[in-house]
């Protein structure tokens, strides 16, 4: 009998992630969120033990890479302490009210370098198939915060 291989578990996985505004509001496609988002993003392994990898910002979501450390904050604390962060600074934009983001946020474990792979093709073309710039390179709400190598 065949049995299918098995992937070993990873200690540090890398996850890729895609969180929604409440209501699908158009927020995140700006200078100030984006601003926001990294800022916050950038302190996160310091503060958080998350670091945050490849992001792309689009104007109600954002999908992003991150990697536990071994003395990361667990998961759903992390996404509530981030997401609290940045609704409370985007909260104070005009025309944003509360709620800032949905609750939930999906996320997904990479299994391989080429799933990360396709999942970047994927991220970096969503601006392109939104029919929001001709080329990945022209959409200016992206970026990498670290490094992460699968």
């Amino acid at each position: 009998m065949h049995l299918p291989k098995v992937m070993p578990f990873r200690r540090n996985p890398l996850y890729f992630f895609t969180a929604c505004t409440a209501g699908r509001k158009s927020l995140l496609a700006c200078q100030a969120a984006h601003e926001i988002l990294t800022e916050v993003w950038m302190r996160s392994r310091r503060l958080d033990g998350w670091a945050v990898g490849r992001y792309v910002l689009m104007p109600d979501h954002v999908h992003f890479f991150a990697r536990p450390t071994h003395e990361s904050k667990s998961l759903s604390a992390w996404h509530q302490t981030w997401k609290s962060m940045t609704a409370r600074k985007l909260g104070v934009a005009p025309g944003c009210r509360s709620p800032i983001w949905q609750p939930e946020t999906f996320d997904h474990i990479l299994r391989s370098a080429e799933s990360y792979a396709e999942k970047w093709h994927y991220v970096q073309q969503n601006p392109v198939r939104a029919h929001l710039v001709s080329t990945p390179d022209d959409w200016p709400w992206q970026g990498e915060i670290e490094s992460l190598q699968f």
